[in-house]
Parts: C-alpha cells; structure tokens; sequence
C-alpha cells in the first residue's frame, strides 16, 4: 500500500514535466497509475474476502500516535477497485476530451494524480488522524481541479465554496476524532473505535462533529449547494469527484463507524433525516434543470443521500444494499458525466431544449447513454436494480418510526430518480 501511495506521489510531481514533452497523449500512460491500485486491490480479493486483510503499520510521530497504518478489509477494497478503476477510465477520457492546445494541462494531470493518491490513502488507512490528514488533501486538490479553469469566475467561486465548506466540516470531523480517541483511552485506530466504541460523556457531541464532516463532503442538506456548484469544473473532474471519489468520502466515513455508532440517537436521526432529505431534494431540483451536467449533479446530490441513509442504517441488510448501490452509482454516474462531457464536446452545448435527434448522429453515446440511465434508475437486470431491490427489502424489514420514515422517504426519492 505504500508503494502505490509513493508512486501516486512520484508520478504528481513528474506529470507537469512529462506532460510538457508528450502532450495529451501522457494521460494514456498516468492512467497505469490508478489503475495499478485497482490491480493491486483485484489481486487481493480472495485474502480480503476469507478475512485475511492486508495490514501495514509503520511507526511516524510515536508521541503522536500517528503511524502509517493501512488495513485493507472490504469496504477498503470496494473503494479502491472504484478510485484505481474509475480514476484510471477517467484519464483514459483525458487523452481525447482536453485540446492539444489545452493551457494548464500539466498541472491538471499532476493534481489528478495526487487526488487519487489521497483518495487511495483514505480509504485505506486505519489511523484517524491520518485520515485528517488525507481528508485535508482531497479538500486542496480538489478545490484545483474544480477551479481549473481559474479565469472563469464562476470556476474560481465554485473552487472556493468546495474549499471552505468542506475544510469547516474536516475541521469538525478532526474534533470529533480527537473527542472520541480520547474517550477510548487515547487510541485513534478506526477498527478500534468500531470494535469496542466508547459511550457516555462527550462521545455522542463527538459523533456529531464527525458526522459534521462526512455531511459536508458528500453534499447533503443543509450544504448540498455546493456539489452542483462544483460543476464549472470540467467534465472529467465531475465525473471522477463527484461521481466516483471525493463526495463518497463521506459515504465512506459514514459506512465505516456505523458499525459502532448506529445505536445512537444523535445518529439515527442526522442519517435518516438528512440522508432522506437529501435525497427527496436533490431529486426534485433535478427535474427543474435544463442543462445536463446540471440535472446529474442534482441527481447526485440524491444518490449521496440515498446512500448515506442505507450505510448508515445500522442494518447489516441496509448496510448490504448500501454498499451495492454506492458501486452501481460511482459507474453509472461517472459514465453519464462522461457521456455528457461527449455531448457538449461534439455538439457545443448541454441544454436539453437544443438537443434532439443525437441518438442518430451518435449512436454508440446514445446506447451507452441508455445503459447508464436505466442503471440510475433501477431497471433490471442492472446493478442499480439490484441494489435498489435490495434497499426496499431492508427498509420493508426495518422497525420502529425511523423504518417507517425511510421506507417512504427511500419509495418518493426513487420515484423522482425515476422521473
């Protein structure tokens, strides 16, 4: 895990230079980078499954309590086959959708890289304050990846928004973490917290403040403005951040502590109400929008609240369902941002009332196009209808009040995914 990390590093600092010498084409090779993660985290399947989860740990600030400790178990697995994976198909988009002439491209590519990287060491560390850490990375990178086109406003506005919202919620989540460790008896190893979670005193206040943090990054009520915001930046970037990577870093977070911390009423009532808020809303402003990019960011804003409600359920069935919708959506979405970036490339412009008859003249986009949109929203045999059967089947069965809330919530937000 190291390895990929440094070479992730490696390859950030040389890709402005390269890039220089071999032009657009240097995407095609970045793309080995990510998708090495990918590779490594295939290889490893058959040991994560059986339980046998590739472990380092290498001592940094002992005074601290910050080491280099890595854990790949399978929800670590899960996210780095979608960042190396998607992130790898992404670059390979690069190579054709940017210019020869593109200004800024070596900075571009050096950025991606590094905010794979940083996505790859969150979602495989086992240290909390290394999470911070790679937490504040993906928060700098992304915020130049989505002010790329730095003489546009609103790419510049749309970059600093990102940058302050969600360094305001790493900030509370880097509370939250340092309240729980200390509640713990001064550990800060995730499977720790998960394993035996501490209770009582300060520990729900410190819930909160982490949950503060996976909210604001994954773009729900009340800072989901920031996600469609976000979409100055350029296609690939969207496809791959917003889609696929950096909002499903909350996702991930929340995913992660569930285990430990879904009995809480602070909780249940923060995921239930504003995952399904979330979700309900972004659906809605979805239906009002005429540009594409527009109307999938919207989209995605419901997806992550979708989301966000099952992982953090507290069932194992919900978590289950949780999971399989957070794979199907981070490729069905980053193909349809990518599919609209093809639109707006070909044809100069993404506002659905200018657009007809491209079926025709792009047959290929077309079908793609349609695979995708019947994955988002549940046709069979799909991957979003599997897990989206699997989500009416965990919320039939859950009890209590809060079941009841999700179970509409879950039936009216897929109606609007649907319209």
């Amino acid at each position: 895990m190291l390895q990929l990390l440094i070479l992730h590093l490696a390859v950030a600092v040389i890709a402005p230079a390269c890039m220089k010498l071999w032009g657009r084409r240097f995407f095609l090779a970045l793309a080995l980078v990510p998708a090495a993660a990918a590779v490594w985290a295939g290889a490893q399947t058959s040991a994560v499954l059986r339980g046998d989860h590739p472990v380092v740990h290498v001592s940094w600030v002992p005074l601290l309590d910050l080491h280099l400790s890595f854990r790949l178990d399978t929800l670590a697995w899960l996210m780095v086959l979608l960042v190396g994976g998607i992130g790898a198909l992404v670059l390979v988009y690069c190579a054709a959708y940017f210019s020869a002439s593109a200004k800024g491209l070596g900075r571009f590519a050096g950025v991606f890289v590094a905010f794979a990287g940083s996505m790859l060491g969150l979602v495989t560390t086992d240290n909390t304050l290394l999470l911070y850490v790679f937490w504040e990375l993906t928060t700098i990178t992304s915020f130049l990846l989505i002010g790329h086109y730095y003489d546009r406003q609103n790419s510049r506005r749309a970059a600093i928004q990102a940058l302050v919202l969600t360094t305001f919620g790493g900030l509370a989540m880097l509370a939250g973490f340092i309240g729980l460790g200390e509640a713990q008896g001064g550990s800060y190893y995730l499977s720790e917290l998960v394993a035996n979670p501490p209770a009582g005193g300060t520990v729900p206040v410190a819930v909160a403040l982490v949950l503060v943090g996976a909210v604001t990054k994954s773009a729900l009520i009340p800072f989901h403005f920031w996600l469609p915001a976000a979409m100055a930046a350029p296609t690939p970037v969207s496809a791959y951040l917003h889609a696929a990577a950096m909002v499903k870093a909350g996702v991930y977070l929340v995913a992660r502590l569930a285990p430990g911390f879904a009995d809480l009423p602070v909780w249940q009532w923060t995921v239930v109400v504003l995952g399904g808020g979330t979700l309900i809303l972004g659906g809605y402003r979805s239906l009002r929008q005429h540009d594409l990019k527009l109307l999938l960011a919207f989209g995605t804003v419901s997806q992550l609240g979708f989301i966000v409600l099952l992982v953090g359920f507290g069932t194992r069935a919900a978590a289950l369902a949780g999971l399989a919708l957070l794979g199907a959506h981070a490729l069905f979405k980053a193909c349809l941002f990518l599919v609209v970036g093809t639109i707006d490339w070909s044809v100069g412009t993404r506002d659905l009332r200018e657009l007809s008859e491209l079926g025709r003249r792009m047959p290929l986009t077309a079908v793609t196009a349609g695979i995708g949109t019947a994955s988002m929203v549940g046709l069979p045999v799909l991957a979003g209808y599997v897990a989206k059967e699997a989500a009416f089947e965990a919320m039939l069965h859950a009890e209590g009040a809060l079941g009841t809330a999700s179970l509409v919530m879950v039936v009216l937000g897929s109606v609007l995914t649907f319209a």
